[in-house]
């Protein structure tokens, strides 16, 4: 690339950040987890992670506000039992992720003194932590200047970068196309990927995107091109109605819901209620919460572990 053309497109990425990050500053929603990196606690920024993977920010708030204030602190929840992180997830779904936090609030008390860490190779060696969230930790806890890139992100980034409807399947390069965009303050990279999300989130929607409200709509190469209907074709996720996740739900809610152990048949009857697939399906599901530590058997019954 001649230095020419390096410099007109490294100019061109600073105007759409410094955009984004403006439109953030006036419109972003005011959500518990946020806040200036050194104010906001990186234990909730943590929190609010685990929960926020595959689920929206509307149902996250009260269940969220609920856990800070029962647990404040890493060691605050890992002196409770494990069952106690699976009966405060609610109806948050995917369980396993309230035994990973809780597993991960251990190690932090017990390894880290109750601190959350800033590196990303340490935060990738706590439970539940991936690629994903080890960055947007460092970012949003400490403004450690990283790529963070969620399925909003995505979708801005393949309107605005390369002219597509939609992102199709998470790839390599995706973090590739956030670094070139990102601020070099590490300040401003984190208000970036923040702001970047919320455009996401709220303006350029999957299926409804607000074209003449987004702050780098003229940068836009999928709006430059007419929109064309050229999203990448991708698999479709099962439906939640009469899935297996619909019937494990069935028996973690009578278990979070049960003050003593529930007979094991009980557990299978509750999964059957409603309706099931097949006849298979209610010990399959039991099978499986019980395979991922979800639950606990016990002389015939089951309780959280």
């Amino acid at each position: 690339m001649a230095p020419s053309d390096r410099h007109e497109r490294e100019s061109e990425a600073t105007q759409i950040a410094d955009a984004v990050i403006g439109w953030f500053e006036r419109e972003a929603r005011e959500l518990p987890w946020r806040g200036d990196a050194g104010a906001i606690d990186p234990w909730a920024v943590l929190v609010s992670e685990f929960m926020l993977q595959q689920t929206q920010a509307s149902r996250v708030i009260p269940q969220f506000e609920a856990w800070m204030t029962r647990w404040p602190t890493p060691s605050s929840l890992a002196a409770e039992a494990p069952g106690e992180a699976v009966r405060a997830w609610g109806r948050l779904g995917y369980p396993r992720r309230a035994l990973w936090l809780h597993r991960a609030a251990v190690q932090l008390a017990t390894e880290h003194g109750d601190e959350v860490p800033r590196d990303v190779d340490t935060l990738l060696a706590l439970t539940g932590i991936g690629p994903y969230t080890a960055r947007a930790v460092a970012s949003f806890a400490y403004a450690e200047r990283h790529p963070v890139v969620d399925t909003n992100t995505r979708r801005v980034i393949a309107r605005l970068v390369h002219g597509a409807a939609a992102a199709g399947a998470p790839k390599a390069s995706d973090l590739d196309d956030m670094a070139a965009l990102l601020p070099l303050d590490p300040v401003r990279a984190r208000l970036f990927n923040a702001a970047a999300m919320e455009l996401g989130a709220i303006v350029c929607t999957a299926r409804a995107p607000l074209c003449s409200a987004c702050p780098v709509a003229a940068w836009c190469e999928w709006r430059g091109s007419g929109y064309p209907e050229n999203a990448p074709t991708v698999r479709r996720q099962a439906t939640f109605q009469g899935s297996d996740r619909q019937v494990r739900g069935r028996i973690m809610a009578l278990l979070r819901n049960a003050s003593e152990p529930v007979a094991s048949e009980a557990a299978l009857a509750a999964a059957a209620e409603g309706g099931v697939r097949d006849e298979l399906q209610p010990r399959r599901a039991y099978d499986s919460v019980v395979s991922d530590g979800l639950l606990i058997e016990v002389d015939g019954h089951v309780r959280l572990p």
